[in-house]
């Protein structure tokens, strides 16, 4: 077999950690000999498969023989050529077109910089594209035009359309955008959305029919006042009309004062919102006002104009970076305010990347022909829905919140919510369904489903919070290890990334040699090693210590000291005397020899009578925690509490709330069992040690996750309204199979084993793990070290 792939251009080869971005890659059947002519079905069968699909990582880029690259190009290249001619819809078959959108501006309206020119915009629309891929998957083009007139925009425009499946309009001054726009989704048959205009506007109306909702008004009755008459302030007030509001209660305001209809200097885009009333300043504007809606400059509005609203009013100071009045302000003016701003550092923030990667995501889905105002509506209900549905753990422990629920400070969804795309794009999608505009109508909507779920990939933002968490604290971490590239590369990418502050065991010859032929670096990194003369005073101590820990345990003061040249037991001591502040170990050895010394010299924590292994894997729906997974083969009633009790308290310092499954083979009882007698008094002894913990079972694994079943079936159940993110295995055999089986074959990725119960921080690393799962460990060590750290002050 043969494998090939389509680039997108850039290497990220950080010694294995990551390797290369790739579109897509296939494996297509090797022919005997390689100057074999290409048949045609294999041509159009690569092409076909080449489209762009989601970013996957591989670490090779194989073209070495002339069938790769016949098929590449030359001759092969020429059958999906020929399909197109003969039918021009075979471009979205063959080509990159159906995942292709264009980012184009002028730089005439970038941000709030202004008219900084098309060089000078490249940054963002680059960014923009950024956002496109890694939130729905879409490829794109940047386009910067050194074109201000509406007619030489449209013009290029218009020419590139056979390349794009979809235009993302950006950074356009107004009034020219509201020609620009309307002409190309006129004149073009693809998705046309100029985002400054409808971007803020879909987001801005998802967070008002939230907001108006808690505060118990009609949008029909309220009283707006909107400071900004641009692109953006235009678009949002439309959209409040088509969700209710009414064009004589708004009041909206540009730079030079109220917008009324004695005034001469208003376009046809101001004049809809003119005012038959007299001059009147902001202030006098909010008295009573329900609604302030701001799209315009920093600190316009003060503290005693929010007071003058009507009550529970909702201001959305929307300005970047600086909003129309601070948040802190607001809120201190009036605390019955349901406030919004551009901001991810407060609540409730109107972030374009709400909207655009998904609306563009089902466009492209069902091949539409526009964005049409059933589409920005549809998106608009929507993302409005969605913040009512339960927060996934995985958003609140990236917002370092333990819980978040539809309120006041959530109207909106958060931008990194993993629901958006497999909620919003089908939204999408229906909606150019129902309005005449898909090409290409979804019929298996399970299967759609499916598919988003597979371009989200592996959910890692329980890693990213990890890593983060690292970062704001690193910890001295030792590694046993030392003498294998792996670790080396690890300890590189965990210095340079500020996670760790690497400690390496080992000959010191070896390891600089290493470092050098590698071409890494890690200047000035401590390396020890434990066998040379140097160390003989450290080990003397060192071994002190332990005959004083292990003297009626087997050990004489000569073997105490001896055992102090193995580098798990040097490592290890460094940890207990303070030197260092967790230990790894385990890529060469087997799992008991790097356990051993940890239980014999660190020992495991006062609570716990017993350690434990766990696993979280990392599924496209968010991760699950099992256990145990490594150590306990067949653990008694007493044994399954603790070991579940210390899950759940690892759980917590991920910053998730565990909710927890105690499998069997048995529901509630249906089994007499001894194994399900077992479970069961285990789940009774928690739930009274731990009555404000999530948790039930005996419970098959299936139907933990079956909402509707257990609902039908077993309503009393703790898990009917939160499906499980722990699960608590019978046996050891149990657990090791499930997470092999959820890696292999579920494509789940595994990160640990995490070593539960012991005093300070210990961790295991698989035998062979990558530089990734190496980092991923250091990362969960530092936290570890962190947490105990806290709890050691607490105490």
């Amino acid at each position: 077999m043969i494998k090939a792939a389509y680039w997108a251009s850039f290497p990220l080869d950080l010694f294995g950690y990551s390797s290369t971005i790739v579109f897509c890659n296939l494996t297509l059947p090797k022919q005997a000999g390689m100057a074999q002519l290409i048949r045609k079905e294999d041509a159009l069968e690569y092409h076909e498969k080449g489209r762009p699909g989601k970013i996957e990582v591989i670490p090779t880029k194989e073209t070495k023989t002339q069938r790769d690259l016949a098929l590449a190009y030359s001759p092969g290249v020429a059958e999906p050529c020929l399909e197109i001619h003969n039918n021009v819809e075979n471009v979205y078959k063959y080509t990159a077109k159906g995942n292709l959108v264009a980012v184009i501006s002028n730089g005439t309206a970038v941000l709030g910089l202004g008219d900084i020119g098309p060089e000078a915009s490249k940054p963002v629309m680059e960014g923009k594209g950024i956002l496109f891929k890694i939130f729905a998957d879409i490829d794109v083009f940047d386009i910067e035009l050194n074109a201000k007139s509406v007619d030489e925009f449209v013009q290029v425009v218009k020419a590139l359309e056979p390349t794009f499946g979809g235009i993302n309009l950006e950074d356009i001054k107004a009034p020219e955008c509201f020609a620009i726009e309307k002409r190309l989704k006129e004149e073009l048959n693809i998705p046309i959305m100029h985002d400054d205009q409808h971007g803020t506007a879909i987001i801005s109306g998802a967070a008002l029919l939230n907001a108006l909702e808690l505060v118990g008004k009609n949008i029909a009755d309220v009283k707006f006042v909107v400071s900004g008459a641009g692109a953006s302030a235009i678009s949002c007030c439309k959209i409040y009309i088509a969700l209710g509001a009414r064009v004589e209660n708004i009041y909206m305001f540009d730079s030079k004062g109220l917008i009324v209809s004695s005034r001469k200097d208003l376009d046809e885009h101001k004049e809809q919102f003119a005012k038959d009333v007299p001059d009147m300043s902001l202030a006098a504007a909010m008295k009573g006002a329900d609604i302030f809606i701001g799209l315009s400059k920093g600190n316009i509005l003060t503290q005693e104009m929010v007071q003058s609203m009507a009550d529970k009013p909702i201001v959305f100071a929307l300005a970047n970076p600086d909003p129309e009045i601070p948040y802190d302000k607001a809120i201190s003016a009036r605390p019955d305010i349901i406030m919004a701003t551009g901001r991810s550092d407060y609540p409730n923030q109107v972030n374009n990347v709400l909207g655009f990667p998904f609306i563009f995501r089902g466009a492209l889905d069902v091949r539409a022909t526009a964005i049409n105002e059933e589409m920005k509506l549809a998106a608009v209900k929507a993302l409005a829905a969605l913040a009512k549905e339960p927060v996934p753990d995985i958003v609140s422990a990236a917002y370092d919140e333990t819980t978040m629920r539809f309120g006041p400070t959530y109207i909106i969804p958060k931008p990194i919510d993993p629901r958006l795309l497999v909620k919003v794009s089908p939204a999408i999608a229906r909606a150019a369904m129902d309005s005449g505009v898909a090409r290409q109508p979804i019929k298996d909507w399970d299967a759609y489903e499916a598919a988003l779920y597979r371009r989200l990939g592996s959910d890692d933002n329980i890693l990213r919070f990890i890593l983060n968490k690292a970062k704001q604290n690193p910890k001295r971490v030792v590694f046993a290890d030392s003498e294998n590239i792996k670790i080396l590369k690890a300890a590189q990418v965990a210095k340079d990334e500020g996670l760790a502050i690497p400690i390496l065991l080992g000959n010191e010859k070896k390891i600089l040699d290493m470092i050098k032929e590698n071409g890494l670096q890690l200047p000035n990194v401590t390396i020890i090693d434990p066998k040379n003369d140097n160390t003989e005073k450290k080990r003397c101590e060192y071994g002190d210590l332990f005959f004083e820990k292990r003297k009626r345990r087997g050990f004489n003061m000569y073997e105490a000291r001896k055992i102090m040249r193995e580098r798990p037991y040097f490592g290890t001591m460094m940890v207990e005397t303070g030197e260092a502040d967790a230990f790894i170990s385990g890529l060469t050895r087997q799992y008991p020899d790097t356990l051993r010394p940890a239980l014999e010299i660190i020992g495991m924590e006062e609570e716990a009578k017993r350690v434990a292994g766990m696993y979280i894997m990392l599924t496209r729906k968010g991760p699950l925690f099992f256990a145990d997974t490594t150590v306990n083969f067949n653990p008694t009633e007493d044994e399954l509490v603790d070991i579940t009790l210390m899950t759940a308290r690892t759980v917590e310092h991920f910053n998730i709330k565990p909710k927890v499954a105690m499998l069997s083979y048995s529901n509630f009882g249906s089994s007499s069992s001894p194994e399900a007698i077992l479970v069961r008094n285990a789940v009774a002894k928690i739930k009274e040690r731990k009555p404000d913990l999530i948790i039930d079972g005996e419970i098959q694994a299936g139907l933990a996750f079956n909402k509707d079943l257990l609902r039908e079936n077993y309503p009393f159940t703790d898990l009917m309204n939160e499906s499980p993110n722990v699960l608590i295995f019978p046996n050891l055999a149990a657990g090791n199979i499930a997470y092999h089986l959820l890696q292999e074959v579920g494509g789940a990725e595994a990160v640990g084993p995490i070593l539960l119960g012991m005093r300070k921080p210990v961790h295991v690393l698989q035998l062979g793990s990558s530089v990734r799962q190496i980092v991923n460990m250091i990362a969960i060590a530092v936290v570890d070290a962190q947490a105990k750290a806290a709890s050691m002050l607490n105490a």
